[in-house]
């Protein structure tokens, strides 16, 4: 168990040990003897259906109803008898038509009256929902093709060190508009590929009413968002993905629902708390929405459906779940320092969320073995990404977040001459070794209006004069050799997956700003301006360069699969050296300073220099040489961790990083 392994964790045994029994209960009350993954199928049985003889049938819960129609275009939008759903226990209604009555394409909504009320709404299980282009309103459409999408390729398998690119459909493409899944299947599946990630994290999946909202604010849980294309397109884009190799990982969200009536879940069938906590606790202060209760079984029911459904029905490899801090605390983690492991077992956080996110893990699992999960939490909850057999919640990964916000904190805050070479190697590498985590130097939060990626905090308005080669600039140069050295170092200390979104490979300008009210409505700024890495004349493609040979490495040496040893701690010259597994990483941070014959502790042997960020195609200076060979010396050095008796001697360039593989 996770406090065998960790002292700090022993005065919490009995709490540790009661949420496991917790989960193990709720998992007998779900499935019995039996698995969740054949237990939970809310999605089948909910929704619009058509049954071995053709007919149509279309089930929903709702038990403050009164009343339900079925209205659509296939009716004129009418309330009528021959449409009217009929109670059948258990707060569920059912219709049943001859196929006749609907076709695919048709667009329907129920109409829902509850005591001293009713209003249209969108089924709870819709799986697809459309947006009528001038009135902006949400339908329900029956999606039935008469061919379904037939399956070509193999799910990729396990991913124990995902290499991900996270990206955004929508904003995928170059132009001012809102891209589309066949457009990312034929023009950015091909650059995922060929930088060599092996994972796409995909946001914004799950229907959701405002664009701008970055896909955070879902309405219709079970249905893929129209505004991209059509389900078999998605099932094409995944398809393709695995066809290269490549996992598809979901942005799911279960953390929180969109607050509005007319599209989403809120006040469904009249009441507060359907699916929702009741009162305060029913509402995000902060989002403006809707908290689920997930104490409540049919809202378990709902989520964990929901995950079986993605996973099964698109072939999605496994969840990236969002907002996990905001589950897992009443509080929701607002204004809040995670100082004690106490914060993780005392009465401010909702265990009924950490049993329904422990019960989503084991679905995901029993679907498909080489499935994984991804944690984005902020408190750092001990045991979040620890197994579940052992006392844990049973994410296979947690996100590293502290690292993007230390890259921030450094680059804003401090000169360059004053980085912690030693402040630097604890935030980057400061892990629970129990618990796999995900790396990464910026995500899509980074790069938001109001903040600035890494690119532009380095470079900022000299990237809109100076990103040409003829131009000149100390601001550039040192902005184009930061963004690789930040990049390197993050991925080579990382614990077991590494991350980047989509464009900052190549150092992309600007910000992301969806159309919204204050910006004109414009696109201009939801877009990724792909054409910028490809001139030869633009820095942009040796960032980009460096960017796949650096992914490259670490697929050919599989770097991640020991830990981090620390070399070299320089704080004086301002040098970071490592070794991981067969390689050596050495990164000279100093603004100005070179050092030639820089001698530190490392293993005996012949060291090869396989790469290094001052090469010409990585927009470098060309004072190294890639492929150029280093012995050591069979002498103590004064510098290293006094594990080694022999010394390496590197000539190291200001503001440079190099790789070294042992080859003898």
């Amino acid at each position: 168990m996770i406090y065998d392994t960790d002292r700090w964790l022993l005065p919490f045994k009995g709490a540790i040990d009661a949420r496991h029994e917790r989960i193990l209960q709720m998992h007998k009350k779900i499935a019995g003897e039996g698995t969740l993954a054949d237990a939970l199928n809310n999605h089948i049985y909910y929704g619009m259906h058509r049954d071995a003889q053709g007919r149509w049938i279309f089930r929903e819960w709702a038990p403050n109803a009164v009343k339900i129609y079925l209205i659509g275009d296939f009716n004129n939008w009418k309330r009528s008898e021959a449409y009217a759903l009929k109670p059948v226990g258990d707060g569920n209604w059912e219709i049943v038509l001859d196929a006749m009555f609907l076709n695919h394409g048709s667009l329907y909504k129920l109409y829902i009256e509850w005591p001293g009320g009713g209003a249209e709404r969108l089924p709870a299980y819709t799986t697809r929902a459309v947006q009528d282009p001038v009135t902006k309103q949400f339908c329900a459409q029956v999606w039935a093709p008469e061919k379904p999408y037939k399956w070509r390729h193999r799910k990729p398998g396990k991913r124990p060190h995902p290499l991900i690119y996270e990206c955004h459909i929508g904003m995928a493409s170059e132009k001012e508009k809102v891209g589309t899944f066949e457009e990312f299947r034929q023009d950015v599946l091909p650059k995922v590929a060929d930088l060599g990630y092996d994972t796409i994290q995909i946001m914004a999946l799950q229907e959701h009413p405002y664009y701008g909202s970055f896909g955070y604010q879902v309405a219709n849980f079970y249905a893929l968002s129209s505004r991209f294309g059509t389900p078999e397109e998605f099932k094409a884009l995944v398809d393709d993905a695995h066809g290269l190799g490549i996992a598809v990982v979901m942005d799911i969200v279960h953390s929180h629902s969109v607050d509005n009536e007319a599209e989403g879940l809120g006040r469904f069938d009249g009441r507060e708390d359907l699916y929702f906590y009741k009162g305060y606790q029913g509402r995000h202060p902060a989002w403006g929405s809707r908290c689920f209760d997930y104490g409540k079984d049919e809202t378990k029911y709902f989520l964990l459906s929901n995950c079986k459904f993605w996973m099964e029905e698109y072939h999605i490899d496994g969840f990236r779940f969002d907002g996990v801090t905001s589950m897992l605390y009443w509080d929701h983690g607002l204004g809040k320092d995670f100082v004690g492991y106490d914060n993780y077992f005392n009465s401010g956080v909702d265990e009924n969320a950490v049993t329904y996110l422990a019960l989503a893990n084991i679905l995901v699992h029993q679907m498909n073995k080489d499935g994984f999960t991804i944690a984005e939490d902020v408190s750092g909850m001990a045991g979040l990404a620890a197994p579940f057999e052992a006392g844990g919640v049973g994410f296979d990964f947690r996100m590293s977040m502290g690292v993007a916000d230390n890259w921030i904190k450094w680059i804003k805050e401090l000169p360059d001459e004053r980085w912690s070479m030693g402040e630097m190697w604890w935030q980057l590498t400061n892990k629970r070794e129990d618990e796999k985590t995900i790396s990464y130097a910026e995500c899509h939060d980074q790069a938001m209006v109001g903040d600035k990626t890494i690119a532009f905090r380095l470079m900022d308005a000299a990237m809109y004069t100076s990103m040409n080669k003829e131009s000149r600039s100390v601001v550039i140069d040192r902005g184009i050799a930061l963004h690789k050295m930040i990049r390197l170092v993050t991925l080579a200390t990382s614990g077991n997956g590494y991350l980047t979104f989509m464009g900052n490979e190549f150092g992309h300008p600007e910000w992301i700003d969806f159309p919204r009210e204050g910006n004109g409505w414009s696109y201009k700024y939801a877009r990724r301006q792909w054409s910028l890495a490809e001139p030869d004349y633009l820095r942009y493609k040796n960032l980009r360069n460096f960017d796949k040979a650096m992914i490259s490495l670490e697929r050919k040496e599989s770097f991640l699969d020991e830990k981090p040893e620390l070399l070299v701690q320089d704080e004086e010259k301002k040098i970071l050296i490592f070794k991981r597994k067969s390689c050596i990483f050495a990164l000279n941070f100093n603004p100005v300073s070179s050092f030639t014959d820089y001698g530190f502790a490392a293993p005996a042997g012949k060291w090869e220099c396989v790469l290094n960020t001052d090469e010409s195609e990585f927009d470098g200076f060309s004072r190294l040489k890639t492929g150029e060979e280093h012995f050591s010396v069979p002498e103590k050095s004064p510098n290293g961790n006094g594990k080694y008796d022999s010394t390496l001697y590197l000539y190291l360039p200001c503001r440079c990083a190099v790789v070294l593989k042992k080859i003898d």
